[in-house]
């Protein structure tokens, strides 16, 4: 059975009345994971933009 057939078997399980606090929790779950890559994708570019600032000293401290 997949993660998301036992997430869907327990889900059947939630009373009625949780089903709204269960589907606010996935959702900011999905918010919280799109903030992550908006992060790590800006950090990736400070890195790349810094990599390429700084190319030419390190090529001389390669060749030192």
């Amino acid at each position: 059975m997949t993660t998301k057939e036992q997430i869907i078997q327990e889900i059947e399980q939630v009373p009625e009345q949780l089903l709204g606090e269960v589907l606010n929790f996935v959702r900011s779950l999905i918010v919280l994971q799109h903030q992550e890559q908006k992060t790590n994708s800006k950090a990736m570019v400070a890195f790349l933009k810094s990599l390429e600032e700084r190319k030419e000293v390190y090529r001389r401290l390669a060749g030192s």
